[in-house]
């Protein structure tokens, strides 16, 4: 499917201007995102949201009045280098690649398998004269069937050195693989992602020509590797005489990001530093982490804090389609009087949920209810929690239930006695005021955290919850029992004037309005406080 380029440059004669924002994922599991384009939306603005498509077709559909459109991007550059020259270049005893020792295995195990079978119909026939053998004399098969016994030991030795050659590779941990990436940041600088992570040229040649038809006036990229895509379509346009605007969204702090191997993470961060100095403006999740790319960016300006908050006021079709707010606690099968902990949100082995799961052989009241099956397949993780609370007995206290809709998230928390935050100690969620801390906050629940860094700060502040050691079940326990002790003490800290109507989306969505009028002067903007962060 083509889009059609003509169609795609009219515009709207309401429209404030046109905004193309970018995201590179498909969309659909991405609230910040959907929220953000919605919102822009609402507020007059002309938005066209791309994404990547699933499929090699474009999609398309809308979130409100914005327009969605997921592209297929092809990863030719995604290919490593072993799979394009072969792996026996540095192991030369391995075969050219994985699958040609897979083939070899199996040729060698298929002919061990044919000598067999005609030593057993020469064995047969002396069972049973007259039958016809595919064998001639045993002996025939002496040498043939020590010469497979040696090949394949020979092939098997050769597919383990290809296996090892290639995991090596995939790591790009060899001694020379470290040596070739020291050297391309030494020499290369910022430019060494070209070296490092040729695939990032994939997102640009994906997009580049959709946003280019479009003529933006202002582009919003999500996250660090549409700031590329994004900040190298405003250098065309710019080039071409079209003062187009670039606004960087930056959800997380990229050299705290988990590594896939050697060259990921100066990769992506030579990538993000070459083309944050395009960006007229910076948008980011919480007050830590806008200091912190003050400070790794030289950045001019302190970004502006876009909160993860929730919707309160949701579209009124998008509400009426979905399914009523469920009961919690009718899930759970438990009453009121049951005290019940909420968890919502993703299961990997660093969101802690262990730690709640071994805490209830401390807790012999308490029942857990873990909002975290998304549509589709369930988190990979969710299969070892699944397993530990089978080991520990507690099977008919915790309850794993299905995602809701995100607005209608604090609703359906609200019967809980309290909410669990238990995250392990990781660069990104020291930084992070989360989507689900400001759900728990407008659910009013008391709220037992991790010391990670700001949520704790926060957390104290307000006096919404108790902090615990992460990781450490006894410290967990102390924190859960002493918001079970007295939650109204907690919940108390709502009552803040203002608190609550600062943390949700409503709120958000003037700072992002302000951002877009500000850069493009002359927009019809409404009139509301700056509230920057």
């Amino acid at each position: 499917m083509e889009l059609d380029s003509a169609a795609g440059q009219s515009r709207s004669k309401a429209s404030r201007g046109r905004i193309v924002m970018l995201v590179d994922n498909g969309v659909r599991n991405d609230s910040r995102v959907q929220k953000t384009a919605r919102s822009a939306a609402e507020a007059g603005w002309e938005v066209i949201l791309f994404g990547i498509s699933p499929t090699s077709e474009i999609e398309t559909w809308n979130i409100g009045a914005a327009e969605v459109r997921l592209v297929p991007k092809p990863g030719p550059l995604a290919r490593r280098r072993q799979d394009r020259k072969g792996l026996r270049y540095r192991s030369p005893l391995a075969y050219r690649s994985t699958q040609v020792a897979e083939y070899r295995q199996q040729q060698v195990k298929a002919w061990r398998a044919d000598l067999k079978f005609r030593a057993d119909a020469a064995k047969a026939q002396t069972q049973g004269p007259g039958r016809p053998s595919a064998s001639g004399s045993p002996a025939r098969l002496i040498v043939p069937k020590a010469g497979a016994k040696a090949m394949s030991k020979w092939v098997s030795m050769r597919a383990r050195t290809t296996r090892r050659a290639r995991k090596n590779r995939t790591n790009f941990d060899a001694p020379l693989d470290k040596a070739l990436t020291g050297f391309w940041q030494m020499t290369m600088g910022e430019r060494s992602w070209r070296r490092l992570l040729p695939y990032l040229y994939d997102y640009e040649l994906a997009f580049g020509k959709h946003i280019d038809e479009l003529e933006p006036d202002l582009i919003h990229a999500h996250d660090f590797r549409m700031l590329g895509v994004g900040a190298r379509a405003a250098v065309r346009a710019r080039a071409a005489g079209r003062p187009v605007k670039l606004v960087w969204d930056a959800h997380e702090f990229v050299p705290g990001l988990h590594s896939q191997h050697e060259r990921w993470l100066p990769g992506h961060v030579a990538w993000e530093k070459e083309h944050s100095v395009f960006s007229d403006a910076v948008i980011t999740v919480s007050p830590t982490l806008a200091e912190l790319l003050v400070k790794t960016h030289k950045l001019q300006e302190t970004p502006y804090v876009v909160l993860n908050a929730p919707v309160t006021s949701p579209d009124p079709e998008e509400a009426a389609a979905a399914d009523p707010t469920p009961d919690l606690r009718e899930l759970c099968g438990v009453g009121k009087d049951t005290p019940l902990l909420a968890y919502c949100g993703g299961i990997n082995p660093v969101r802690g949920v262990e730690t709640m799961i071994e805490g209830l052989l401390h807790l012999p009241d308490v029942h857990v209810a873990l909002v975290s099956t998304p549509p589709g397949r369930p988190f990979p993780a969710t299969a070892k929690i699944v397993q530990l609370v089978e080991e520990l007995g507690v099977g008919d206290r915790v309850h794993v239930l299905p995602f809701v809709p995100h607005w209608q998230v604090p609703e359906f928390l609200s019967t809980a006695d309290a909410a669990v935050s238990p995250l392990h100690h990781l660069p990104n969620h020291e930084l992070a005021l989360s989507n689900k801390f400001f759900e728990y906050s407008q659910a009013k629940l008391p709220l037992v955290t991790s010391d990670i860094r700001t949520m704790a700060e926060m957390v104290e502040k307000t006096g919404q919850g108790e902090v615990f050691k992460a990781q450490d079940v006894e410290d967990y326990v102390r924190a859960v029992k002493a918001v079970l002790a007295d939650p109204q003490r907690y919940r108390t800290a709502y009552d803040d004037p203002g608190l609550l109507e600062q943390w949700t989306w409503e709120a958000q969505a003037v700072v992002l309005d302000e951002i877009y009028s500000r850069l493009l002067p002359g927009t019809e903007a409404p009139a509301t406080s700056k509230a920057k962060g």
